[in-house]
């Protein structure tokens, strides 16, 4: 298989999964070095691809259903859970995060936690890796991106993450 069918192949492959790949896994199933699907991506990439990177693999951006919102909320490291549980049991995704940085300006990394599942492994891996959450730059304080399907699935989540004592504001 050469590189250009490899490429056709992780696209498909990413088209037809519901979850984020790894790029070891990618390398595994290709027979080739992660380093090499890193620039396949890179690749797919810049051929207008929506490819992104997540915490769990590469997701291919697809178009998002409903209404996409920002909440601004301020907690520390052990409230990231509850967070994350909030929003997806009262109907929404987390698509991304936002700091505003003193020195770099907007800082943003893209999530998409749709599950408690989703949620666990995020912490997971951040204790595995010793990784620090961005909203610790700002002192706990960030913005997120959440997908919702209507105004009422976006007012429960306002809701509960106002019960938490986390909510800064919802719009």
């Amino acid at each position: 298989m050469n590189g250009q069918e490899r490429r056709a192949a992780i696209l498909e492959r990413l088209r037809e999964s519901e979850a984020p790949i790894s790029a070891k896994c990618l390398a595994d199933e290709y027979t080739v070095t992660r380093q090499i699907i890193v620039a396949d991506i890179a690749l797919l990439r810049a051929a207008g691809h929506r490819i992104t990177a997540v915490n769990r693999g590469y997701i291919l951006e697809t178009a998002v259903s409903g209404l996409l919102k920002h909440v601004a909320v301020k907690h520390d490291a052990g409230a990231i859970a509850d967070e994350f549980y909030a929003v997806v049991d009262h109907g929404g995704q987390v698509l991304d995060v936002i700091v505003e940085h003193p020195l770099y300006g907007c800082l943003s990394a893209n999530m998409h936690i749709t599950s408690r599942y989703e949620a666990d492994q995020f912490i997971l891996r951040t204790k595995e890796t010793g990784a620090l959450p961005l909203s610790l730059l700002t002192e706990g304080v960030h913005i997120h991106t959440i997908a919702v399907k209507d105004e009422d699935t976006f007012d429960r989540i306002i809701r509960a993450l106002s019960d938490l004592g986390i909510l800064v504001e919802g719009n």
